[in-house]
């Protein structure tokens, strides 16, 4: 077959651009924190800033899972929809967030900027999927995805760590290399090439996207690629983060995967009042192995505790859901009934927003 010149000045730039290689800088400074072991058989691998046996300030022990009238579902607790009327928090921030399912987040700032946090289009990247599909029979309900306009005009990808259901090298490769990728430490040899612009930063390093300033964070998690959440060579050569944006005054929080600890107090302290907590919920509950999810993933109660710790004006709870993978989780809206009855058993001071998958709020 005989390609004209226009098809092959097409392929030429097309094929150029798929073997761009990337551009790579790590934002670190004297104020930030690179939490590294300096010695033994963990020596070079990330660890958490408060490692050990933890305490929790409240747990659900009993009837954690009461249903509640205002999630409508097709069978107990699956495939539901939250149909309650709420009451808009009047924060003025600017900030419109819409949740894409899980992690994924897009958020449009009240200056106009367009950043995703962890996007994660379908299920897993190859292997990982299809083993996941042959272990589990199971297959994740894709979320909500960004419009065309939206992968145009993206300003920046932010992840909070390597694991599958937070980093996808597909998505990357749809998202193109326009906007600007911000990620933790040691990540950017994960990426595919094609010429992506990637950010690397330590635990409160800041950088800026015009006037939006952004902050890497502090989560308790762990890292690893290979196999979630076996431990394999890879295990934390990569750090973990949350994320906080600043605009106007104005912030918003992402806390990532991570556990509670006294973390969440830190960053309280250090940004004060937070007006918006995109805060995990599920992921929590293991028959086998409940104490070590729980280590990892905060429960709704840690999530409400540590909405208390960082002062926020308004909590948004992700991790559940209709797209969800139900990883450690009874069912996709279980930790939605656990929160939502919690709430009340606690009395949070916290206002709540509960989102379905595409669903957006302007705070």
């Amino acid at each position: 077959m005989k390609l004209n010149t226009f098809t092959l000045i097409i392929l030429t730039g097309f094929l150029s651009a798929c073997s761009a290689a990337n551009h790579t800088e790590v934002i670190a400074g004297p104020d930030t924190i690179t939490p590294l072991h300096q010695d033994g058989e963990r020596q070079g691998r990330y660890h958490n800033l408060y490692p050990g046996e933890k305490t929790y300030p409240v747990s659900c022990e009993d009837d954690c899972y009461p249903s509640n009238p205002n999630l409508q579902c097709e069978l107990e607790s699956e495939n539901c929809q939250y149909r309650a009327q709420q009451a808009i928090p009047q924060l003025n921030t600017g900030f419109t967030v819409r949740w894409l399912g899980h992690a994924g987040f897009m958020i449009k700032t009240p200056n106009g900027q367009q950043v995703v946090f962890d996007p994660v289009k379908e299920q897993f990247d190859s292997p990982v999927d299809l083993a996941f599909r042959l272990a589990s029979g199971f297959y994740r309900q894709p979320g909500d995805w960004l419009t065309d306009s939206e992968l145009t005009n993206l300003d920046a990808v932010m992840y909070s760590h390597l694991h599958y259901d937070h980093f996808n090298k597909a998505d990357i490769e749809e998202i193109g290399n326009k906007p600007r990728y911000l990620t933790p430490l040691g990540m950017a040899d994960n990426f595919p090439t094609g010429g992506f612009y990637i950010s690397e930063m330590a635990w409160y390093a800041k950088t800026t996207i015009d006037d939006l300033n952004i902050h890497a964070v502090p989560a308790h998690h762990f890292s690893s690629r290979v196999l979630v959440p076996f431990i394999y060579e890879d295990h934390d050569k990569d750090l973990w983060n949350g994320w906080l944006l600043e605009q106007n005054g104005k912030t918003l929080f992402f806390a990532g995967d991570t556990g509670y600890s006294q973390h969440f107090s830190d960053i309280g302290q250090k940004f004060g009042e937070i007006d918006i907590c995109l805060m995990p919920i599920a992921s929590y509950y293991h028959e086998e192995d409940g104490d070590w999810y729980r280590y990892v993933h905060t429960t709704p109660e840690d999530a409400l505790s540590a909405a208390q710790d960082l002062n926020c004006k308004v909590m948004i709870p992700w991790g559940y859901g209709n797209s969800s993978w139900k990883m450690g989780d009874h069912s996709s809206h279980s930790a939605l009934l656990r929160l939502l009855h919690m709430y009340n058993k606690i009395e949070s001071p916290t206002p709540l927003y509960i989102l379905n998958e595409g669903e957006s709020v302007a705070l």
